[in-house]
């Protein structure tokens, strides 16, 4: 009787992993120990060796803070800092003039000439500009606008803080067309009605400053093309599509990618096709989404598209009509070949 020998394989042995230290280590050659007993003597920059004092190296930079704070070190008001803020490419001012620090025990004379020599140090511009940044910068964050739009919006303030055909305008006017016109540089895209509600100027005003800060920075461009750094591009002031605002308006209205693309499809039809041409992107836009809910069988009313869009819903109904006559070159065909819509389905109202 043959009996075959099976050999049971084991299964290997996981190893660790071996090879050769590249690690630099710092050691010193005359006591050779390991780990080496180095010493950073920072008041002389010199790494020396604890075991016999072999200079190892020099001329080291200390990294460590220049002065120690305690809880009480803002009691004397002394500044320990050495440089002052750095330079505001939005301020007239580097920023680089001396100042004469105030000390609480300091002489009447001393006292005096601090304050003569702020007064004479007052920037009004500056003061101004910066008061009108702050301002910028609360109306942004109220709304939640991104940083980007605020840099864009104080850019274009400054560009056209001087001008000669802005005077008599309102301040408030100014920052509410820099916010819009920031807004559409960074392609972030707000309504009139939209910049109405977070500044509180009027809609008209709002469109006649925007007019004339778009044609003093396509004079500045045209003149200097290199000069400012976000107004290079003309193109970047034109007018907001109605495509830009659906995709917004749909997240606020809490639909679905599949009306939301459909809505996108039928507005860029509607500019194809001429289909309610001469009607404001938000007409458009809130007309678009109705009729895009009403095609997928979205339960939407008109009310909820008006609370959320500002267009009143009568607009609404009216546009959809106009465009209820042309649903066949609206509607994509892919959605009737795949059974997911029918013409005869869509309501009239």
């Amino acid at each position: 009787m043959m009996m075959s020998a099976q050999t049971a394989s084991k299964p290997a042995i996981d190893e660790p992993f071996t090879g050769p230290n590249l690690n630099i280590t710092l050691t010193c050659p005359e006591c050779k120990i390991f780990p080496p007993d180095l010493i950073e003597r920072f008041s002389e920059g010199d790494i020396v060796c604890g075991s016999c004092g072999l200079v190892l190296s020099d001329r080291v930079v200390d990294t460590r803070s220049e002065w120690r704070t305690f809880s009480n070190d803002d009691q004397n008001g002394d500044d320990p800092s050495r440089v002052g803020d750095a330079g505001n490419p939005l301020l007239d001012s580097e920023d680089l003039s001396t100042m004469i620090s105030y000390v609480p025990d300091n002489t009447k004379a001393g006292r005096e000439l601090n304050r003569a020599q702020s007064k004479s140090l007052v920037d009004k511009k500056d003061n101004a500009l910066a008061a009108a940044y702050t301002k910028i910068s609360q109306m942004c964050d109220g709304y939640q606008l991104p940083k980007i739009v605020q840099d864009g919006a104080k850019e274009v303030y400054k560009l056209v803080y001087d001008e000669r055909p802005l005077r008599g305008k309102s301040q408030e006017s100014i920052m509410a067309a820099s916010i819009f016109i920031g807004c559409r540089k960074a392609k972030v895209a707000r309504s009139f009605k939209e910049i109405w509600a977070l500044t509180n100027v009027p809609k008209k005003e709002i469109g006649k400053v925007f007019k004339i800060m778009n044609k003093v920075i396509q004079e500045k461009n045209a003149a200097n093309p290199n000069a400012y750094s976000l107004i290079q591009d003309s193109e970047q002031t034109t007018q907001t599509s109605a495509e830009d605002l659906i995709r917004r308006f749909c997240s606020h209205l809490g639909l679905n990618t599949q009306v939301t693309n459909a809505a996108e499809h039928i507005a860029r039809r509607c500019k194809e096709v001429g289909v309610l041409q001469g009607r404001s992107p938000m007409t458009i836009a809130a007309t678009v989404i109705y009729m895009a809910a009403l095609v997928f069988g979205t339960d939407l009313p008109p009310s909820k598209i008006a609370d959320k869009t500002g267009v009143s819903d009568g607009t609404i109904k009216t546009s959809y009509k106009v465009m209820y006559e042309e649903k066949e070159k609206l509607i994509d065909p892919y959605w009737i070949e795949s059974g997911k819509v029918k013409l005869s389905d869509i309501p009239k109202s």
